[in-house]
C-alpha cells in the first residue's frame, strides 16, 4: 500500500511539472512579436549634397568647417570646399549652382558685392541693406554672427595703462611720439590710415611698414606702439593687447553673413538654415577669439577645433 501510495504521488509530481512546463512553453508561445522602433531620420536625409565654401585664411577655414560638420550631423551631404576663390568667381559659383553656400562678410558684402558706396550707422541698418541686394539677386542672407570681423589698433596693455588708451581718438594724446604699425598699403590707400586721421584728428609721428600678422610682434619688441590688427585675432585672447575702441564705426560692420541661394534653402528644407543659424549664433567674438587662437597661433586643425567646439554645444554627438 505505502509503495501504490509512494507511485500515485511520484504520478502527480510528474504530472504537476509537465503542466508547470507546458504553461510557460504556452505563454511564451502566445506573446506577441517583439517590434523594435527605427530611429527617425534625420532632417537631412535623402536631401542633394550642399557644397560649402570657405576663404583661404584660418578664421574662414573655422567657420566651413563649424557649418559643414554641423549639417553633416543633422544628416546632409556636405562637401567642403576650401578657398574657393575671389569674390566674382564665388558668386559666379553660387550662381551656377558649383556652390551652395559661403560665409562672407558684411562690409565686404555691402561694398564689394552690392556696392554700396555710403556708410551704415547701424548693424540693422547695413544687415537690411545686404538682404536687400541679395534678394534682387536670388539669395538669402542668413543669420548673422554675433561677432564682427574688421581692422581695428591695438596696443598692449601695459602701454595704454599708462598713457590712458581706451579708444583711437585717446592716440592723439602720444601721436608725437607714436610709431604705428600695418601693412603697406594702408598707409595711403582708401580705409587706411587717412580715413583714421580725418574721423579722429590724429597723426602719428611715424609710420613702419609691416608684413599682415607682423603687428604683435612689433608690439612686444617696441617697434611700434600700436599696430593694424584684425578684431578676431587669436593673440587678443590672452589679454597682454587692448583693442582700441572705434566710436565712430570707422572700420563698419564685419559679422559673418551665410550666403546660400534660394532655391538651395527650398531644396535643402528648413533644418538646412536652422542649423547654420544655431551655429552662427554661438559664435560671439571672445569664442571667435579663442577659436582663431587655437588653430592661427598654436597651429591645431580647424576640423578637429570645429568638433570639440560643436561637440560642447551639443550639436555633434560625442564619439562621432
Amino acid at each position: 500500500m505505502t509503495k501504490n501510495l509512494l507511485a500515485g504521488g511520484l504520478v502527480l509530481v510528474a504530472l504537476g511539472l509537465g503542466a508547470c512546463g507546458g504553461g510557460k512553453h504556452d505563454a511564451t508561445a502566445d506573446a506577441p512579436p517583439t517590434t523594435t522602433t527605427p530611429a527617425p531620420a534625420l532632417p537631412g536625409a535623402g536631401k542633394p549634397q550642399v557644397v560649402i565654401g570657405d576663404k583661404n585664411f584660418s578664421e574662414q577655414f573655422l567657420l566651413g568647417e563649424l557649418y559643414a560638420q554641423a549639417l553633416s550631423a543633422q544628416g546632409y551631404n556636405v562637401q567642403l570646399n576650401r578657398n574657393i576663390g575671389p569674390t566674382e568667381v564665388t558668386l559666379q559659383a553660387l550662381y551656377s549652382g558649383r556652390l551652395d553656400m559661403y560665409p562672407e562678410y558684411l562690409g565686404t558684402w555691402n561694398t564689394s558685392v552690392a556696392g554700396y558706396r555710403h556708410s551704415f550707422g547701424s548693424e540693422t541698418d547695413a544687415v537690411r541693406a545686404a538682404r536687400h541686394y541679395a534678394r534682387l539677386h536670388g539669395l538669402r542672407l542668413l543669420q548673422p554672427t554675433p561677432f564682427s570681423d574688421t581692422d581695428g589698433i591695438a596696443v598692449t596693455v601695459a602701454y595704454a595703462v599708462a598713457h590712458g588708451l581706451h579708444t583711437i581718438a585717446d592716440l592723439r594724446k602720444v601721436a608725437t611720439k607714436l610709431t604705428l604699425g600695418a601693412p603697406p598699403q594702408l598707409q595711403q590707400g582708401p580705409g587706411g590710415l587717412g580715413t583714421l586721421e580725418q574721423a579722429y584728428g590724429f597723426v602719428p609721428a611715424s609710420f613702419k611698414p609691416l608684413d599682415v600678422g607682423a603687428g604683435y610682434q612689433a608690439l612686444d619688441q617696441g617697434a611700434v606702439q600700436a599696430a593694424w590688427v584684425n578684431t578676431t585675432d587669436g593673440q587678443l585672447d590672452a589679454g597682454e593687447y587692448r583693442l582700441l575702441g572705434d566710436p565712430d564705426n570707422v572700420f563698419g560692420w564685419g559679422q559673418a553673413v551665410p550666403v546660400v541661394p534660394v532655391k538651395v534653402l527650398a531644396a535643402e528644407g528648413p533644418a538646412f538654415a536652422a542649423t547654420i543659424n544655431k551655429v552662427s549664433g554661438l559664435l560671439t567674438t571672445a569664442t571667435m577669439r579663442n577659436l582663431n587662437d587655437q588653430v592661427g597661433v598654436y597651429q591645431q586643425d580647424p576640423a578637429a577645433v570645429a568638433k570639440q567646439f560643436l561637440q560642447a554645444h551639443g550639436l555633434v554627438p560625442l564619439g562621432s
